[in-house]
């Protein structure tokens, strides 16, 4: 675990679990794919499980397609995203140790996400523990790096998803 992450914290956490490449800013283009597969494939599961727990809720919407749907979802929404989850876990750190900044940013774009469609929060919140743990994680080698590299997992996770949107909507059930 990096120093980090487990500076203030006792014992082991669930995030000593996640593999070394999320947790240690050593190697970023195996740290992005570590990402991806953390999030891409976990947050489809979850997705299932919800789809199956609540079958008739309401799903998110995107109201556009195109260059404009993938431009949308694979740079400007993790571009956003990642400076406003940034700048709140600078302040949750300065507050909290870096395991509980991580789960508030989860959770708390879990509840944001939940705004527009309801159970897409249960599903959200889990990229967002990897995006935000690699804030944490890369924060330790610059401020730049800490932008750049969940900015980037971000943009790799929703690229499948802005595809199906933006060339297949078909494909999507909505």
């Amino acid at each position: 675990m990096t120093a980090e992450l487990a500076a203030g914290d006792r014992g082991r956490s669930f995030l000593d679990h996640l593999p070394a490449p999320v947790r240690e800013p050593r190697r970023p283009a195996l740290a992005l794919a570590a990402a991806w597969l953390l999030t891409f494939p976990i947050s489809i599961g979850l997705a299932w499980v919800v789809s199956q727990v609540f079958p008739g809720a309401e799903q998110p919407k995107f109201e556009v397609s195109g260059p404009l749907a993938l431009f949308l979802l694979v740079v400007f929404a993790p571009v956003l995203e990642t400076l406003i989850m940034g700048g709140v876990l600078l302040v949750l750190l300065r507050f909290l140790s870096p395991i509980y900044a991580v789960i508030a940013s989860a959770a708390g774009w879990g509840i944001a996400h939940s705004l527009g469609a309801p159970t897409w929060g249960l599903v959200i919140w889990w990229p967002f523990l990897i995006f935000s743990t690699l804030f944490v994680t890369w924060r330790q080698r610059s401020l730049a790096l800490a932008f750049a590299m969940p900015m980037l997992a971000h943009a790799l996770h929703n690229l499948p998803t802005a595809l199906m949107v933006a060339y297949f909507p078909h494909l999507i059930t909505q």
